[in-house]
Formats: C-alpha cells, structure tokens, sequence
C-alpha cells in the first residue's frame, strides 16, 4: 500500500479553533435559507454589546464562541424553526435545545465556559435562576447573548434591518428588566442608534470580523482530534439513526490505515476525517436522515448534497486540506461514478481510498432502526463485488478481510461507546460527560 507522503509530523499542524466553530456555524445555519446567517449576526451583535459594556476580553471572546454555535443543541429543522419565534418561553430558566447544546460542547475544555453561556440563553432577566444562591446563577454573557438572538430573531423574515429599527428598539426597551438584562439593552441601544450597526449585522456572515477582535485559539493536531470529537457528537447525535455512525467510521478507518502500513499521524489524521466525514449532513433536514424508508429520488439527491457541504465548509479551515480530502471524498469511487465531483482513480489519495472502503464497511454491518447489519459472509461479499465494478481499492479490501476479526472488533466496541454516550446525551439529568 503507498503511503500518503504527509510531510508534517502530529505537533507542526496548527489550525484556528474560530476558523472551525465558523465553519461549523455556517453549516449548521445552512439547513434552511431562514436560518442563513443567523450564528454570525447574533454573533457579531453580542461583541457589540458586550464591547459597549466593558467585558473583558476572554469573556467576550467565549461569548462570540458561544453565540457562533447557540442553537446546536436544536437537533431538528422543526427545532430551528421554533427558534425564531420572539416570544419562546422557558422551562426552569433553561430552554431544552439550550441545554442540549450545553451538554454536546462542555466536555472540550476550549469550549467549557461557551456552553454554560448557552446553557442559560433562552433564561429572562427576571427568572428565579437569576436569583439563585447556590452559585449557579446564569452567566452575564448569557443574557447579552439571549437579547442579541431575540433582536435577529425579531427580523428573521426581512433582513432590511434599517427599516424596522425603531419598532426593534421599541420592543426591546419594553421588556428590559423582564426578559432582558438593563445593561445590556441600554447598550444594545446606543449600538442601535447608528444606522452602520445594522448595516453591518445584516452583512455579518459575509465577514470575517473576528481575527482583528480577539486572540485567535491554536489547535495542534491533538486539539483538532478533540474538537473533531465534538463536531461527531453534533453531527450524530441529532438522530437515533446515526448516533454511532461517525465513531464507527473513524475507528474503522483508523484501524484499517493501520493495518495497510500508515504511519501513526497519517492515522490520526485519518480518524479525524471518519470524525468529520458527514459534516454536511447538518444541512440536510434530519427528517430525512430519520426516514426508516428508501428515499425518493428527489429526497436521494438532496441526500448527497453532504459531501459537496462537507468539502467546501472544510475548505474554509486553513491547515486540513488533506483532512478535507479523505473526508469529503469518501462517496467517489475509482470508476469517476461517484460524487460529488466525480473523481476517477489517480485522484484519490490513499487516505481517501481508507475512507471509502471504512464507510462503506461500516454502514454495512451496523445494525439500524430499520435492518440488521449484515453478517461477515454477507459484508465481504458485496465489498468484492463493489471491487469487481472498480469501485473501490482491492489492496485496501484485500487488508479488510486478511485483518476482519480486528477491525469489525474495533468498530463494534467503538459504536457500544458511542450508543452510552447517546444514552447519556439524551439523559435529562445530564449523566456523565458528553
């Protein structure tokens, strides 16, 4: 098997933790054209304020990453959707997609403190958790976050922000000291009177304004491999269908890269890409992904859309070009009959080709809501007849079945991991760490 020639060793990568949870943030938002943009304007809208409050930096640095990713936890389009009803409610001061996002980001330590801001998001200023004395009072970025997404929220339909900005004020003002924390709205105020502001906020998700804003966070290939764990858990978690499917890959993949002589980072690297191999499906409705049916031909097509996702949100992230490919290639196959693009054999890296081959294992012999996964007989068997159609590496297929006891092992263990911490994730008390 030939290597994949990487030149760099595991400690020489370096990639922007913002770059990543923007990216994240665009391909989340991008599940309907009602939601585009809506991660970037709160964003840009709550440093505004915080900055008009005096914050120190690390808190509004935390803030923006917390506003980036607020609505992760709204595992549905449904769910989205509901979010951009101004008047929301709370249970308890906490509403449930805000917890849910609370509990899929607090387990990386870069991120700790921007899921207890979204924890308490959707909490009013006049809740009794504002008044706790147990030491759990919601964050003050909390609430700046909460007023800057109920002001987007309050314009969802019409993006001239300019032409409403006196009702918008209005309302705001109104439920200062309710909803909405004084401070705050009286800082959203001054920002309001400058009609650049709104300009501005509608044009958020066209620009990069963070690198001149704030430190940057510097991932090596260690805090790559960590967050990639994170972006997983968004990625399956938001349906019982695929809760085990990513770690099922990367394990696989992993295993199998090992096996046909990789070196340890190339590895690594390739874990990360099974990690991050379905980020597009964020942008696919999950209920899609859940139908227990074969799709329509119509439905199909949006289906396969993720890879073409995958690749260009991916692209954006400088330092994972190589990571990018073996992940968002992972539908081509050698005869150039796959897709997206299309691709034939001499442009499929190695690392790639893994991905391929542990995809298709994977999805094969997982057990779904709708179908048993097939047998070991049943798996190798349409493996070599997808090999027959020159639609996969045999040398690659060929280390499968030389190493099959191994690397099924692995990947069922890894998806038993996976399916408790699912359990736990949906856990209402919040057992253990996601």
């Amino acid at each position: 098997m030939m290597l994949l020639g990487v030149k760099y060793l595991m400690k020489d990568i370096q990639v922007s933790l913002f770059d990543i949870v923007m990216a994240l943030s665009d391909v989340i938002d991008m599940v309907s054209p009602e939601i585009e943009g809506h991660h970037r304007r709160v964003a840009y809208m709550a440093v505004g304020i915080a900055r008009k409050m005096k914050l120190p930096e690390e808190s509004i640095r935390n803030l923006f990453l917390a506003a980036l990713l607020h609505d992760c936890g709204a595992l549905s389009l449904k769910e989205r959707l509901l979010t951009l009803q101004f008047e929301m409610g709370e249970t308890n001061g906490i509403n449930s997609h805000a917890e849910m996002g609370y509990r899929l980001l607090r387990s990386f330590k870069p991120m700790d403190k921007a899921a207890q801001i979204i924890r308490y998001h959707h909490t009013y200023w006049n809740s009794p958790a504002n008044s706790a004395s147990d030491g759990l009072k919601p964050p003050v970025e909390s609430f700046i976050l909460h007023l800057a997404d109920r002001v987007d929220v309050l314009t969802c339909r019409n993006r001239d922000y300019s032409m409403r900005a006196d009702k918008i004020k209005e309302m705001i003002k109104r439920e200062s000291g309710r909803k909405f924390m004084p401070d705050a709205v009286d800082a959203f105020l001054r920002l309001a009177g400058n009609r650049a502001f709104w300009m501005e906020t509608a044009n958020a998700q066209k620009e990069s304004f963070r690198r001149d804003d704030f430190e940057d966070i510097i991932l090596d290939l260690d805090g790559v491999f960590g967050v990639a764990r994170l972006i997983e858990k968004i990625i399956d978690f938001r349906s019982r269908f695929t809760a085990t499917h990513s770690s099922g890959v990367a394990a696989v993949a992993e295993e199998l890269a090992r096996a046909a002589g990789f070196r340890e980072n190339e590895c690594a690297m390739i874990k990360i890409a099974g990690y991050l191999h379905d980020l597009g499906k964020l942008a696919i409705p999950v209920e899609i992904i859940e139908k227990p049916d074969r799709l329509t031909e119509e439905e199909f097509n949006i289906m396969k859309k993720h890879t073409y996702y995958s690749y260009h949100i991916l692209k954006k992230i400088k330092g994972l070009k190589d990571i990018n490919h073996f992940a968002s290639f992972h539908h081509e196959r050698l005869n150039g009959k796959g897709y997206p693009f299309g691709l034939k054999a001499d442009e499929l890296s190695p690392g790639a080709r893994v991905m391929c081959v542990a995809d298709i294992f994977t999805a094969i012999t997982e057990d779904r809501p709708y179908r048993k996964g097939m047998d070991t007989k049943q798996a190798l068997r349409a493996l070599q007849s997808m090999v027959e159609n020159d639609e996969i590496d045999p040398d690659l297929v060929d280390c499968l079945k030389s190493n099959y006891d191994r690397i099924n092992g692995v990947r069922a263990e890894s998806q038993l991991a996976a399916v408790k911490k699912y359990e736990e994730f949906l856990n209402p008390v919040g057992a253990g760490s996601v």
